[in-house]
């Protein structure tokens, strides 16, 4: 199973693991594979405080840090961050505010206490935010991995970040994108497919990946969208990836952070209860369908703004959400992908990759039966 991304970054298994929670990153990358945490919607100060735990429960195994600058985004050039929120405020109609917070009082969720702060914050998801996010990752010498979330990081972050030895990985979903990924000098370009939870585009991951590394050349792919088993890992690897990159599959580990009403949810659902919908970040995203997600797709009301604006209108739901997870089942923000129908169960993170790793081998030695 090892590839030469395992080389370059001192692991085990191509496995990557991206997820929120700083638990199964310490998991992922002590059994063997590269945790990296995402961490929009954190200021550096929280980063640091998450990195440092991290770095004290790893056991000296590297691991990585997700950001989130969109290649396109309202806002783009200013460099100033409390400008930038100050003037996307000003941006936001206060007709999509009182339709947020209609949604979420008939609803029954209810408001957080007031002295939690205004969540009309921009915590990452622009490049003059996510830019002190990366600085503070690179404070950490075991983070060996930076990736970015939406589009092609800007020239003078990617040259800071390999300047100090480390991998640059970017997210795409298409073969468009993926060229400009290599053309930007990206160490490793990740291709999720439709299916994938969080931000995806429409081609599913079987079509995808092929014509992914076609485009690229001799850049290394991670395959991602859909991974839920070391079979699906080992069609990956066939068609010319050098590992995966697995988020949804995190989220019902023992380790993950939900809200335990939240992880039921998931264990629930099945792979035709997601949508992809841009009714939280403003760009098209993968999650659970409920009322607020349907509620956003009605001809009668208003259409989601913008990434990073529309995110200034769902934090309120994303945090009430987080907090009463027990009453905004039906509301709350809940990424993932269509393997969710495969995720019935509770179990450890370093389990997850064990027999991630065990199902691999099982379908090569399959494949070599059929072979001889």
């Amino acid at each position: 199973m090892r590839t030469p991304i395992c080389e370059k970054l001192g692991i085990e298994f191509p496995i990557f693991a991206f997820t929120h929670c700083r638990d199964v990153v310490a998991a992922v990358s002590k059994a063997g594979g590269l945790g990296v945490l995402g961490v929009v919607g954190l200021t550096p100060e929280q980063m640091k405080i998450e990195l440092d735990w991290i770095d004290e429960h790893v056991a000296g195994k590297p691991y990585g840090v997700d950001v989130v600058i969109p290649g396109k985004y309202e806002g783009m050039g200013e460099t100033d961050p409390d400008q930038l929120a100050e003037m996307l405020r000003g941006l936001v109609p206060a007709e999509h505010l009182a339709f947020a917070s209609k949604i979420l009082s008939d609803h029954g969720v209810p408001e957080l206490p007031a002295d939690e702060g205004n969540s009309m914050k921009l915590l990452g998801w622009t490049e003059a935010t996510a830019t002190p996010q990366v600085i503070e990752a690179l404070k950490h010498p075991n983070v060996r991995l930076i990736a970015n979330a939406l589009g092609t990081p800007p020239p003078e972050i990617v040259r800071e970040i390999q300047s100090t030895g480390r991998l640059v990985a970017a997210l795409c979903g298409s073969p468009h994108q993926a060229r400009k990924h290599a053309e930007a000098g990206i160490d490793i370009v990740i291709a999720q497919g439709g299916e994938g939870g969080g931000h995806t585009g429409e081609v599913g991951s079987i079509v995808l990946w092929p014509q992914v590394i076609a485009a690229i050349g001799d850049t290394p792919m991670l395959a991602a969208g859909g991974i839920g088993s070391g079979g699906q890992i080992a069609a990956a690897m066939a068609m010319g990836a050098q590992g995966v990159w697995a988020g949804s599959l995190w989220l019902t580990t023992e380790e993950a952070d939900l809200p335990p009403a939240q992880k039921q949810q998931l264990l629930d659902k099945g792979s035709k209860d997601t949508v992809r919908s841009a009714s939280f970040t403003g760009k098209p995203c993968r999650m659970i369908r409920n009322d607020w997600t349907e509620a956003w797709e009605r001809p009668d009301t208003p259409k989601p703004l913008a990434m990073p604006m529309q995110y200034m209108v769902s934090g309120d739901c994303v945090a009430r959400g987080s907090r009463y997870a027990d009453k905004a089942g039906d509301v709350m923000f809940n990424p993932v992908g269509q393997v969710v129908g495969q995720m019935t169960k509770v179990r450890k993170t370093a389990d997850v990759v064990r027999e991630l790793v065990e199902e691999y081998i099982d379908a090569v030695e399959r494949l070599n039966r059929y072979g001889s």
